[in-house]
């Protein structure tokens, strides 16, 4: 592999740009499956968005570098739209009616070949050991209550995943990807941007329900459930805000 420059990490993978190309390498060989999992689901986006104004990395290949497994994509240049927010605060909010239009636009989509969001927040919901076998029935009997709908959701939606450059408009990070209720994923968008860009948080909930026609309450409805599948991760800093959202379970 020429050489490799590192760009980010989560819990179980890191990203490095090689060359013009980004690659996700897996944290050790048990992520074989979540590697697998996550190049099929980002290829099944990429046919899904292909006649649309949204772009998104190429995925070229998944291999094995040094026993680990890695999936390797176009790397974007560009900037994100938080980088544009905070260089040019002025304009946050023409950004974040782009942003929103960016989400909209991913939800017009139809993937039923993508698995049930719904699926995955009731797994992760069952996994919690920080909530006690009440509260856990009470979220999975209010998640099985919801509409299901088979719209594309991207999971991971906020502005650092949004990338601007003269060819277009990029959307990346396409892992989390699934087949669901487009309320469900503008509630994590708005937990994402609570957790890690609050002073727009408010402003993108309103302005999306406003563009959208979409009732505030029927999103807030899902937010309970967002918070305990975002608990599954178990970071230890967002804990008390997670907490507090799943307290609202019984929200009127």
């Amino acid at each position: 592999m020429a050489e490799k420059q590192f760009i980010a990490s989560s819990d179980i993978y890191d990203i490095y740009k090689v060359g013009d190309k980004a690659v996700r390498i897996y944290k050790g060989a048990q992520y074989k499956e979540k590697c697998l999992y996550a190049a099929l689901t980002h290829a099944r986006c990429e046919t899904t968005l292909v006649n649309s104004f949204i772009k998104m990395p190429v995925v070229r290949e998944v291999s094995v570098i040094d026993e680990n497994w890695s999936m390797t994509m176009d790397w974007i240049e560009g900037k994100t739209m938080q980088q544009l927010m905070d260089e040019n605060p002025d304009k946050k909010d023409f950004y974040l009616d782009q942003f929103i239009d960016i989400q909209t636009e991913i939800h017009a989509q139809y993937m039923p070949l993508l698995s049930k969001l719904k699926d995955k927040m009731a797994r992760q919901i069952k996994g919690l050991g920080a909530i006690d076998e009440i509260k856990k029935y009470e979220l999975l009997m209010r998640l099985d209550s919801m509409p299901k709908h088979i719209k594309l959701c991207h999971g991971n939606f906020e502005p650092k995943n949004v990338i601007i450059n003269d060819e277009g408009t990029y959307v990346i990070d396409w892992g989390s990807a699934r087949q669901g209720n487009a309320s469900a994923d503008v509630g994590r968008t708005y937990l994402l941007l609570c957790l890690n860009m609050p002073d727009i948080a408010e402003a993108y909930l309103e302005k999306y329900c406003m563009k959208t026609g979409t009732s505030k309450h029927y999103v807030q409805a899902w937010l309970p459930i967002v918070a305990a599948a975002q608990l599954d991760k178990g970071v230890e800093k967002e804990k008390e805000l997670l907490m507090k959202w799943i307290d609202v379970v019984d929200y009127d």
